[in-house]
């Protein structure tokens, strides 16, 4: 089993907030490959790197100064990938949503919900959200996605 933490104000996996571009370039293989990056091979830009294993992608945006400043985790596409991504302990990617939104109120996590799926976690520098339009499981009394499939960890959510 993989087990990969959102650590906010820090970052996601071995990808931390701040780190230099050849820093997070070479942690990369052990998550799989890029397979996607902006025209020139350095930043500023977003660099999508996919773990074919788990089939699910981490992009890590970077500034012009070559820090990362934010991550990106889209939930896995195999329902059954022995992969768990997690915040304060619990599986942001397989709890549903209306629990997990429960769980960080209860734990002192203000949310600001926008009205079209993203909602943030300001003081944990963090938004959820529905983004993707991959056929995730589904509520079967409203047809909402059960479960956030977008996690971003950032030095800031708000300009």
């Amino acid at each position: 089993m993989m087990e990969i933490e959102v650590l906010p104000h820090v970052g996601l996996g071995p990808f931390r907030i701040g780190m230099t571009f050849d820093e997070a370039m070479a942690a990369v293989p052990e998550w799989g490959a890029v397979k996607h990056s902006p025209a020139g091979e350095r930043p500023p830009g977003k660099y999508v790197v996919a773990h074919e294993q788990f089939k699910f992608e981490v992009v890590l945006i970077f500034r012009e100064n070559e820090t990362l400043n934010s991550v990106e985790a889209w939930r896995f596409r195999d329902e059954d990938a022995d992969v768990r991504i997690t915040l304060e302990g619990t599986d942001i990617f397989r709890t549903p949503k209306r629990r997990l939104r429960q769980h960080l109120e209860e734990q002192g996590h203000p949310l600001d919900y926008d009205g079209i799926g993203f909602d943030a976690v300001p003081d944990l520098k963090l938004i959820l959200a529905n983004a993707s339009s991959y056929e995730y499981p589904k509520d079967p009394k409203t047809g909402a996605p059960l479960y956030y499939d977008y996690a971003l960890v950032s030095d800031q959510i708000y300009p």
